[in-house]
């Protein structure tokens, strides 16, 4: 792989029926998880969560669109102009706006190798795919 690789984000690998945009993977990134996601206006079915079980942490940005995320029952802004950085034993849930959201995600599991999951590999199968 060169030095640099380019690559618009709607021509990147998806899965989850578009919705999840395998970023990493395209852009050849070994060190850290990074996904794009685009959720529809208001979609509430983005699961609450947390990494306590693989220790990662994650942050949050909005490359367009807005939305809140719920971190431990509070909610905070995302936006583009808003980062938010959730630990790994930390609930989070998305919760997208009137006009949907696109969410830049990076993670990784402090001082670890980073290992990604089968579902951000190129060419894996889409999980909802039948």
């Amino acid at each position: 792989m060169s030095g640099c690789t380019v690559k618009r984000i709607d021509d990147m690998e998806a899965i989850y029926g578009g919705a999840y945009k395998r970023a990493r993977a395209e852009l050849g990134v070994t060190a850290f998880g990074m996904q794009v996601i685009d959720f529809p206006a208001n979609f509430e079915r983005y699961p609450e969560h947390d990494h306590g079980k693989d220790g990662q942490e994650e942050v949050y940005i909005a490359l367009r669109g807005a939305a809140e995320i719920e971190v431990d029952g509070d909610r905070h802004p995302l936006d583009g102009e808003t980062f938010v950085r959730v630990g790994p034993g930390t609930t989070r849930k998305i919760w997208p706006g009137d006009e949907g959201v696109r969410l830049l995600i990076v993670g990784g599991v402090p001082g670890a190798i980073y290992e990604p999951p089968d579902r951000s590999k190129l060419g894996e199968p889409d999980p909802i795919a039948s």
